[in-house]
């Protein structure tokens, strides 16, 4: 049976970097003969402007049918003056809810040849290799109450709902306890217990559930000192669970430690293994359509999809070894570009990969 991939280019430098992941996607769909199909649709910015809203009917019901989403990036200073409830971004949130998307896996791997990219020192980071899940549909992004509203003495005051489910924090504790024992056998569970009743809740079946994992270490850590410990001694975790906000931060702050945000890919997961893969970089305004964007991050985003919805361990494992085989030969993006490196364009990379993947 045909498996369906829909391609969401999204905003910014979404299109180019979409544009060359598609054309690596294709090569390997001819290389492994794997039966896909590919669409497209529009969602964020492009979708404000040509259907009023962040998240189409259509957009979303394609979603809904396929097997896999590509998504390049939402949003920009020209949507930026919109009321909230319609901004490029609740086009991802509507994604990430409509679709169930519960799972976030981001990945910190430094790869060798970008060890003097990072900022901290290479005895610091070398061989970093960090997976974070963060949950994704719930907390404080997705809380009732939430809004602004003004007080009795006339003041305005912002609100948002910070709120976590026992059964929300079991979903997304099974996808790390199972990550982790695939792994290094490490889980660090990353909360606020010293504040926040919500992660209290979470503390507590985090290790109810480490029961069922005996061959799994579990720890905790507050955010703050996790923070602090990831630019210390990034390479003492292996695996990291967290919610959504503080992995949003986390996952970010992962990913400068590897060189560039535009080396990282992610997967946003259901309970059946369909997922939606994106960069964890932004759309990236103000350099779109100059042709400078690394698209490495969305392509290797699509090794991750080979992987995790469509079952292709051949076609995904032949990306990244084609990814390294282009670093080794020292092209390289603005972002990760070094003395002694060849400066290339976003098109210039993402034919070096198709070069590599021959």
């Amino acid at each position: 049976m045909s498996k369906k991939v829909l391609v969401l280019p999204g905003d910014g430098i979404g299109p180019e970097i979409t544009a060359e992941a598609v054309s690596v996607l294709e090569r390997v769909r001819d290389k492994f003969s794997i039966d896909l199909e590919l669409d497209h649709a529009l969602v964020g910015g492009g979708a404000i402007d040509k259907f009023g809203v962040p998240l189409p009917d259509e957009t979303l019901s394609k979603a809904k049918e396929v097997d896999a989403i590509l998504l390049g990036a939402v949003g920009g200073p020209k949507w930026d003056s919109l009321d909230m409830a319609i901004r490029p971004e609740k086009g991802l949130l509507g994604l990430r809810s409509g679709l169930q998307l519960f799972g976030n896996l981001r990945p910190a791997i430094l790869y060798p040849q970008l060890a003097e990219a990072s900022t901290l020192k290479p005895e610091v980071v070398s061989g970093l290799d960090i997976l974070i899940v963060r949950e994704l549909t719930g907390g404080i992004y997705f809380g009732q109450p939430r809004g602004i509203r003004t007080l009795e003495n006339g003041e305005r005051q912002g609100y948002n709902t910070y709120v976590y489910s026992e059964s929300e924090i079991r979903r997304i504790g099974r996808v790390a306890f199972e990550a982790a024992r695939k792994r290094g056998g490490k889980l660090c569970s990353v909360d606020k217990a010293n504040v926040l009743e919500v992660t209290v809740l979470w503390r507590e079946i985090m290790d109810e559930m480490s029961k069922e994992y005996p061959d799994v270490e579990l720890s905790h850590m507050y955010v703050d000192n996790a923070a602090m410990q990831l630019v210390r001694a990034p390479k003492q975790f292996d695996v990291i669970v967290t919610g959504n906000m503080f992995g949003d931060i986390l996952s970010d702050a992962a990913a400068m430690l590897t060189g560039s945000i535009g080396m990282l890919p992610s997967a946003s997961l259901d309970e059946s293994g369909k997922g939606m893969y994106e960069p964890c970089h932004g759309s990236a305004p103000d350099i779109a359509g100059q042709g400078i964007a690394n698209p490495l991050a969305t392509i290797l985003s699509v090794a991750m999809m080979l992987r995790y919805s469509l079952n292709e361990i051949e076609a995904a494992d032949a990306i990244e070894v084609a990814v390294s085989q282009v670093l080794d030969s020292g092209l390289r993006t603005g972002d990760i570009y070094s003395e002694g490196c060849r400066k290339v364009s976003t098109n210039e990379m993402g034919k070096a990969v198709l070069e590599a993947l021959a």
